[in-house]
């Protein structure tokens, strides 16, 4: 008979990724990880093997959450403008001044770089699965946005996609930096003035 699990799993990935968002893969420790979950070192990797597997667990919730809520967002009975709007705000995580977290899935990509080939490809893999999937949702909204005359047609809804993706990414790089709310806002509200049509403005 198999013994019972002692913990929440579910509970005690997103307490992980909460500390791997935070830290950084490198600069957590065990220690860190069971204390924050209050999850024996044990039991913790009799689930997830090994920090490597948890972090890579932790940087799939991470997407699957972020994804989860974009598309709740375009879902809202809103005009495509609006979502656009809600989206630029909800991928800002900056809500306390002293908390600079930035995005889970850049700060992964910039840390693993070369140094462990295995866990960069996972990485990457990660990344441009989420970077695809933010795209897919923002070219609908902005596809939407362009028949109902709301987005400029200079460019496709996919350029425009791409563009804006780029943007948001950017501020998360920002926001890591130690950019300023103010800051971010401002150039959001600028990438977002250039693709209103100019018939909305």
């Amino acid at each position: 008979m198999s013994r019972p699990r002692e913990f929440d799993v579910d509970r005690a990935l997103q307490q992980s990724m909460e500390v791997f968002w935070e830290r950084g893969f490198k600069s957590t420790s065990y220690e860190d990880l069971t204390r924050t979950t209050q999850v024996k070192k044990q039991s913790l990797y009799c689930v997830f093997k090994d920090k490597r597997e948890l972090f890579l667990k932790a940087l799939a919730l991470y997407r699957k959450r972020s994804i989860a809520m974009l598309e709740e967002v375009a879902s809202r009975e809103a005009s495509p403008l609006e979502k656009l709007e809600a989206i630029c705000g909800s991928m800002l995580h900056q809500k306390d001044e002293t908390l600079r977290r930035g995005c889970l899935m850049v700060n992964s990509a910039l840390e693993f770089g070369e140094d462990d080939r295995e866990v960069n490809r996972e990485v990457n893999r990660e990344v441009t699965l989420m970077s695809d999937q933010v795209k897919g949702i923002l070219e609908k909204i902005i596809r939407d946005g362009q028949k109902q005359g709301f987005i400029t047609a200079r460019e496709s809804s996919k350029e425009l996609a791409v563009y804006l993706n780029n943007v948001l990414v950017g501020a998360k790089v920002m926001e890591k930096a130690g950019a300023s709310r103010e800051q971010i806002e401002a150039v959001l509200r600028t990438s977002f003035a250039l693709i209103i049509s100019e018939n909305t403005r």
